[in-house]
Formats: structure tokens, sequence, C-alpha cells
């Protein structure tokens, strides 16, 4: 009984292990209508009149796509060029 009870407090401990560090790396990849992207660390909520879609971090454009890479540290987003702070 005792190795029974052990086995189960250690499968429950690995599994609340596993779900906290699941949760914690989370990246995206962003693009604004302009055709420019760049890699965020976690997804912001963007407002909808930045015109930005977040896209999970294995997304890529497709061959007939026109998108360039401007990454930039801290929280924000381009437009038109631009690095807009929030």
């Amino acid at each position: 009984m005792r190795n029974l009870t052990k086995l189960i407090a250690a499968a429950a401990l690995g599994a609340g292990a596993l779900a906290v560090t699941a949760t914690t790396a989370s990246a995206a990849i962003v693009c604004n209508g302009h055709g420019e992207c760049w890699h965020v660390k976690r997804a912001y909520a963007y407002k909808p009149e930045f015109g930005v879609v977040v896209h999970p971090n294995n997304w890529r454009w497709a061959a007939h796509e026109k998108y360039v890479w401007r990454e930039h540290t801290g929280r924000g987003y381009w437009r038109n060029g631009v690095w807009i702070r929030f």
C-alpha cells in the first residue's frame, strides 16, 4: 500500500511540474498588414486598431507571399517601418 501511495504522489508531482514548464515557453510571430513580421517572447493582447495578426511560433509564410523580418526588443509593433512602443 505504501508503494502505491508513493507512486501516485510521484506521478502527481511529475504531472504538475510538466504543466508548469509547458505554459512558460510561449513565443509567437506577429505580422502587420504591410508585410512586416517579428518574433515576440509572448503573445500580447494587441488592440484591433494596431492591425496585426499573431501566429504560432512555427508559422511560415507561403512562397507567393511577401513578408520581411523586422526584429525589435521590447513591447510594441511595427507600423510602416516604424517601431511603436506600448
